[in-house]
């Protein structure tokens, strides 16, 4: 029994394609609004903003999200990948944190047994 005479279809496809299509557009959507809520708390570029200065928690926030925060930049003027408006070596080392944490910098690569 070939595929049309198990499906009905004479192109081969079934209900599954369908399913499969709503996956993948159920997956683009997530990822969609995962990058939207992501860069929707990137820093700000201005060294003269008003308010509360960035520190430990906002800098690993924003090390976390530096992927998304640089993309975007490419394109637009109004997001910097770094906040200017920090505290200093508090933000400094949050930010590194979240890099290191987003990109995976723990070094357990390097400590893999050879077989």
């Amino acid at each position: 029994m070939d595929r049309t005479e198990q499906t009905g279809d004479p192109r081969g496809y079934g209900p599954e394609k369908g399913r499969i299509m709503k996956t993948y557009a159920a997956l683009l959507a997530f990822v969609l609004l995962a990058l939207f809520l992501a860069t929707g708390c990137a820093p700000t570029p201005g060294p003269g903003i008003e308010g509360d200065v960035a520190g430990f928690w906002k800098g690993l926030w924003h090390g976390f999200i530096v992927l998304f925060t640089f993309i975007v930049s490419l394109f637009t003027d109004s997001v910097g990948i770094y906040e200017a408006h920090n505290n200093g070596n508090l933000y400094n080392l949050g930010f590194v944190l979240g890099v290191m944490i987003f990109f995976g910098g723990s070094g357990g690569g390097a400590c893999k047994k050879a077989r």
